[in-house]
């Protein structure tokens, strides 16, 4: 089942949000959230002017599995305002996961609904195929033996692709927090380029640098 919720927002709130807003106008323009979306295995938090998810987070306990992705293809989801796969088409970019499909690939039915365009963002085949990949694997053996808590976006500037100028990440990043210990086993920032790199980077330091609230201390 999926959920699309529009966030509500108090008077109050309101005000300290435009304030924010004024203050941070002379660095860019800031991302909020537009639409909630929740399925059974993670949860979009969606921005209409991107057309794209600002992150995604969701849980992971001894994921993978051998389910094939046969007839598996990325689909809207009915969100208004997502990317379609004309966008994508002859665009150089990979359709890049954020819930990585291979962490659910135990159960096909959830494996299948990673593929929206909720879940994924313009990626260089580099990155995706590369050292993103590379992290996804590592990440899914650590859930083997620890619940693992994933949080996974962008950050974006300028670029876009596509018929309806579908934002494209300048960086891609990923948090994972131990359910166990609460602590924070990894912060990482990519290039979405064709580097292959990536650094390390404190909740702080990414806090600055993206334009829109972490979900995470």
């Amino acid at each position: 089942m999926v959920n699309v919720n529009k966030p509500s927002i108090k008077n109050s709130a309101k005000k300290a949000i435009t304030l924010i807003c004024l203050l941070v106008a002379l660095r860019s323009q800031a991302q909020v959230v537009d639409e909630i979306v929740r399925n059974d295995i993670y949860i979009s938090y969606f921005n209409d002017e991107l057309h794209e998810p600002l992150y995604v987070e969701y849980k992971l306990y001894q994921g993978g599995g051998n389910c094939k992705r046969k007839g598996m293809h990325f689909k809207t989801g009915d969100l208004q305002y997502s990317a379609k796969a004309k966008d994508y088409k002859a665009s150089g970019y990979d359709e890049g996961h954020l819930a990585d499909a291979k962490d659910f690939a135990y159960d096909y039915e959830k494996e299948e609904e990673t593929f929206r365009f909720y879940n994924c963002v313009p990626q260089t085949k580099k990155l995706n195929r590369g050292i993103w990949k590379y992290f996804e694997t590592k990440i899914r053996k650590e859930s083997q033996s620890d619940s693992l808590l994933i949080i996974c976006g962008s950050i974006f500037g300028n670029q876009t692709m596509g018929p309806d100028n579908i934002a494209i990440p300048e960086y891609c990043w990923k948090i994972v927090e131990s359910l166990t210990t609460h602590e924070i086993i990894y912060c990482l920032i990519f290039p979405n380029d064709d580097s292959d790199t990536y650094s390390d980077i404190s909740i702080q330091d990414l806090k600055l640098k993206v334009n829109y609230n972490l979900p995470i201390n």
